[in-house]
């Protein structure tokens, strides 16, 4: 017997003698795109269509051959496939609400794509005719609700998920999407909700709910009122806040996972050897090839839910095991089609781990540590466009952050200490940590930490001003919440200090080059008047007075920094250029680091002198500071610890807008309704006679 072949809807015989054969449902969708109605010479032709399995490439394929005109002339059949898809979803057979389902992604995706060379027609009125489109979406709507808040197939449920996320990302632009109206006007955010607040469901679904509402809070959020964002900024249910930040996490974690995974395995491989033969010249590429694809729709939810729900705050230290080191009973493999990034849940076994008791031997972890790591590695390379938006994306969360009281507070919470192991980007000057070494302190540590690292590394030709600016942003408001609050915090502030004196050093060398771009003297500003914050306030929130001493001891050992600074920003101060003024408002702000140089070095030099000694040891240089702080006159500087808090709509609408386009085309690129297959279906609705 000739062996049979089935190829975009036609049944072949491998023989080719005879004619190719075409399946059933493929007959039936021709009827469809002719001019007469199908059900009129057979009036069974809807009940029987959602008995066939759908064929998703010929029906979208077929959609995108029409061209404008002839899509218009078979208009009302379309409408009336439309309308009898979302008929045969409220029907107690679950394959004919599977295929109905599936049809609708395939239409709403087909129409969609042949507008794109098209826009001779309107959207709504080709899938449903403009007298019907209310009624239409208020009748989907509800269905798409009840399916999922019911407790039937977990099929069903994902596949409503997934007409959701082909429904909202259709458009590159969402808010482009004039049928998102109706998903505002007949919400599910409830559905949403239930499902993130019921494990079972937030194991299977979570995902993909997460991310259909960070991108329904982005339809038109700077135009117009979207109830989706008034919706989230009250949630106020524990369980709910809880399980959106353990999907959150949970993909976070993966992401980390793999990428751990592949450091080990790029370092027990071929680089590994070749590093160790010839030096660490070729580190600096060797670490370029490790690569996982960031998540930033993941990320956008995260944003989403810190910027617009105080609540949510709380989330951020709830603890939970080391995602990764818990063993978790085997679950079974899901239901959903696993695709790349866009809509790609992690892994069934990391969900469940997660949701097992804490175990007192094992690393405690909650949703910050797991975002810090997160950004401790997409932070590392910016010059790829999706990390450098994210980059930024977790600099933006971070500032939120930072100026949250609440957040603050647990944050320099003395009896929340953590090991946070940040990954650190090899560099030929400095050894790789041990992580075994790693001290428990309160988590602020782990952020300024992080900002430090980012300080560090990224001193480079294609410099990101913009994230540095964030950067400092954040360390500052930090520092103000200390201050503020008197927080005594024992950190290696040194380390910060020398971070942003080798910056300044930076900018000064690289002047021309920097100034062609950039105007370098914002971030100066910015980085001279943390340690005005420093000096003018250090004794409320420097751990120790020898602390404060290190300061003094650092400004006077690097005081060449500072001095060619100066010189610099006096010659733009009195030129009539571009940079007069940006320049003469880092003039003003060195006056005091001036003035302790100029106090401070002439005692020392004596001090040398006197004691015939050439080269002072730093307890030398300490002795001489102690001594000469009562004849040290300051400047009072207003505003050093005030600062412009954080505003989405007037500054960052068009990162936003820019960032939800790209998620928008990755989860529309991923999504796969086909790949669920028909025979899990069977299998789990066998109880169907």
């Amino acid at each position: 017997m000739a062996q049979v072949e089935k190829r975009g809807g036609l049944l072949r015989k491998s023989s080719a003698s005879k004619k190719p054969l075409k399946e059933k449902v493929v007959l039936m969708y021709d009827e469809i795109f002719m001019t007469e109605d199908p059900s009129k010479c057979s009036p069974r032709f809807w009940e029987e269509l959602f008995l066939m399995k759908v064929n998703l490439e010929y029906l979208e394929g077929k959609l995108e051959s029409l061209d404008g005109e002839e899509l218009m002339k078979i208009k009302d059949n379309i409408n009336c496939l439309f309308q009898h898809c979302i008929q045969a979803l409220g029907e107690e057979h679950p394959i004919r609400v599977v295929n109905a389902l599936q049809t609708l992604c395939a239409l709403i995706r087909g129409v969609h794509q042949k507008n794109k060379s098209t826009s001779g027609f309107d959207i709504i009125n080709m899938l449903m005719g403009f007298d019907k489109a209310e009624l239409c979406m208020k009748n989907l709507m509800e269905s798409l609700d009840s399916l999922l808040c019911a407790e039937g197939s977990e099929s069903l449920k994902s596949l409503c998920l997934k007409l959701l996320l082909c429904l909202v990302t259709v458009t590159d632009n969402i808010s482009q999407n004039t049928i998102l109206e109706y998903v505002m006007i007949n919400s599910i955010f409830e559905a949403i909700l239930q499902i993130l607040s019921h494990p079972p469901s937030r194991r299977e679904h979570g995902y993909d709910a997460v991310v259909l509402l960070a991108l329904l809070v982005n339809y038109r959020k700077y135009e117009s009122v979207n109830p989706y964002i008034v919706k989230l900024s009250i949630v106020d249910d524990e369980a709910t806040l809880n399980g959106m930040g353990l999907v959150i996490a949970q993909a976070l974690s993966e992401y980390n996972r793999q990428y751990k995974d592949k450091e080990e395995e790029h370092q027990s491989g071929f680089f590994s050897a070749l590093t160790n033969m010839v030096g660490s010249m070729f580190i600096a590429d060797a670490h370029e090839k490790i690569s996982v694809q960031t998540n930033e729709a993941i990320l956008l939810a995260l944003y989403e839910a810190v910027h617009l729900n105080r609540n949510f705050i709380t989330v951020l230290a709830q603890s939970h095991p080391e995602m990764g080191l818990v063993t978790s009973p085997v679950s079974p493999a899901p239901t959903t089609p696993v695709t790349p990034l866009g809509t790609t849940p992690p892994s069934s076994d990391v969900i469940s781990s997660v949701e097992l008791p804490l175990d007192a031997d094992v690393q405690t972890s909650n949703l910050l540590i797991t975002f810090l790591k997160y950004s401790s590695i997409v932070m590392q390379d910016t010059k790829d466009e999706h990390r450098l938006h994210s980059g930024k994306l977790c600099l933006i969360i971070l500032t939120c952050i930072a100026e949250d009281q609440y957040a603050n507070a647990f944050l320099h919470d003395d009896n929340m200490n953590f090991r946070v192991n940040l990954h650190r980007m090899p560099m030929r000057h400095r050894k790789k940590a041990a992580d075994k070494n790693l001290p428990c302190r309160p988590l602020v540590c782990a952020v300024l930490d992080l900002m430090v690292e980012f300080i560090v590394t990224h001193m480079m030709k294609e410099f990101p001003m913009d994230l540095y600016i964030r950067c400092i942003q954040v360390v500052h408001k930090l520092l103000c919440y200390q201050k503020k609050c008197r927080v005594r915090l024992h950190y290696t502030w040194r380390e910060l200090w020398s971070a942003l004196i080798n910056l300044l050093k930076f900018l000064m060398s690289n002047e021309t080059v920097l100034l062609a771009k950039h105007n370098i003297f914002t971030l100066a500003l910015m980085i001279v008047n943390l340690f005005n914050m420093f000096i003018t306030y250090g004794d409320t929130f420097l751990p120790t007075p020898s602390s404060y001493d290190e300061l003094y001891y650092e400004i006077i050992r690097m005081h060449q920094s500072f001095d060619n600074l100066y010189s610099m920003v006096l010659r733009l101060s009195t030129n009539a250029g571009q940079w007069k003024e940006a320049a003469s408002k880092v003039t003003h702000a060195l006056v005091n680091i001036r003035a302790i140089i100029n106090h401070f070095n002439p005692k020392i030099e004596s001090y040398a002198a006197v004691n015939h000694i050439s080269q002072l040891s730093e307890e030398q240089v300490l002795e001489v500071v102690r001594a000469n702080y009562d004849t040290l006159t300051l400047k009072l500087q207003d505003g050093l610890d005030q600062y412009e808090r954080y505003s989405e709509q007037h500054k960052e609408a068009a990162f936003f807008k820019e960032l939800v386009r790209s998620i928008s085309t990755n989860v529309r690129r991923n999504l796969a309704f086909h790949t669920l297959s028909q025979e899990v279906l069977l299998k789990e609705f066998s109880t169907i006679s």
